[in-house]
């Protein structure tokens, strides 16, 4: 990213894109074309939710968390009729529960949901979702896998996974900045009947251009240069062995925070961050704050209602074994400093069993 940019309209920006056109298809699992956005992970939702509806659709909108109602609140942004799937906030969705809602609104175009759910650390059942979406509806799954891809499985064509977002930032380890739409073949006939005002967003005039190994605007270029290296080394390590890493480091330090007297929040945790309650009477605030100020070590809090007694662990993306043990290690220093009553190195010895178990 530090090198010279080169001409995004140029002979070596086209060569680098072809490629990472068709490996961003090996990373999502599908055979339809995925769609490079130059914006976040939401704007990138935004662009198919409004590419493959119509004003004044139904959309069936699964909660849950805060990005999971996000996209209830884009599509009512765009006069969208939602129709939302109330979840607590830390369980996963009932796939009955989505199903029922079809039911009720037979002509609903769209089914969004969040597969992983970052401000509860809870990964949805997406498979039963989609098998549900199936039996009992035309509508389409429009799944946000920002936090998904590239860190659990969610093979899109075999699960039936209509459109699948994702972004730069998260488990493809680059900066903030793009966003990926990967969209089933059969999907693209939805779009002839939008009737949503559209133009920098516009998923149709991105796709045309793409299919030439172009952008229809100036793209981040240092991004998608970036990116053309990350696919290849994630390519080397091989999906398998991505979703395997993922997996340990995420029950390390869920194994590490319990030790600590922790309570993980999530039914069905992700693989991409764990979150906790911290007991009463510290306030998650303040293990942040001592974890950044006094250890270096940045985790996340809690959001909305959860900011008081909540904080997540991310391990997504270009993490390891050091760096779990790491974030542990601060976490039991700045628990200790707000005088909770926490066994020295009770969070390293759980971490370091599951990663020793895992070489036997």
């Amino acid at each position: 990213m530090a090198a010279s940019l080169i001409h995004h309209r140029g002979p070596q920006f086209k060569q680098v894109f072809a490629e990472l056109r068709a490996q961003l298809k090996w990373a999502h699992q599908c055979s339809g074309e995925v769609v490079t956005m130059t914006c976040s992970g939401t704007g990138g939702f935004e662009s198919a939710l409004t590419a493959f509806t119509r004003r004044g659709d139904t959309i069936v909108c699964v909660g849950g968390g805060k990005f999971g109602e996000r996209w209830g609140e884009v599509g009512a942004a765009h006069s969208l009729n939602v129709v939302n799937v109330p979840v607590e906030w830390g369980q996963a969705v009932d796939p009955d529960a989505v199903a029922s809602a079809l039911r009720a609104h037979p002509g609903a175009r769209a089914v969004t949901m969040s597969a992983s759910e970052t401000s509860t650390g809870v990964f949805h059942p997406v498979a039963e979702v989609c098998a549900a979406t199936r039996t009992e509806s035309k509508a389409l799954t429009i799944i946000d896998g920002i936090t998904a891809v590239g860190v659990q499985p969610m093979p899109m064509d075999e699960w039936g996974i209509d459109v699948l977002v994702s972004g730069s930032q998260k488990a493809f380890s680059v900066p903030p900045g793009l966003a990926f739409v990967a969209v089933a073949d059969h999907v693209w006939a939805h779009a002839e009947r939008s009737d949503h005002a559209r133009y920098y967003l516009d998923l149709v005039r991105e796709r045309d251009a793409q299919r030439k190994d172009q952008t229809a605007f100036t793209p981040a270029i240092a991004e998608v240069l970036a990116l053309s290296v990350v696919l290849r080394e994630m390519r080397d390590e091989g999906l398998d062995a991505i979703w395997a890493r993922h997996d340990e480091l995420a029950r390390a330090t869920r194994a590490g925070v319990q030790a600590l007297g922790l309570e993980l929040f999530a039914s069905n945790p992700s693989n991409c961050t764990t979150a906790a309650r911290v007991p009463a009477p510290i306030a998650a605030p303040d293990v942040v704050r001592t974890m950044r100020e006094e250890f270096g070590v940045t985790i996340a809090g809690g959001q909305d209602a959860l900011k008081p007694f909540l904080i997540r662990i991310g391990h997504i993306g270009y993490f390891d074994r050091s760096d779990v043990l790491i974030a542990l290690g601060a976490l039991e220093g700045a628990l200790t400093r707000l005088g909770a009553p926490v066994q020295p190195g009770a969070a390293l010895t759980a971490a370091q069993r599951v990663f020793l178990s895992q070489e036997n």
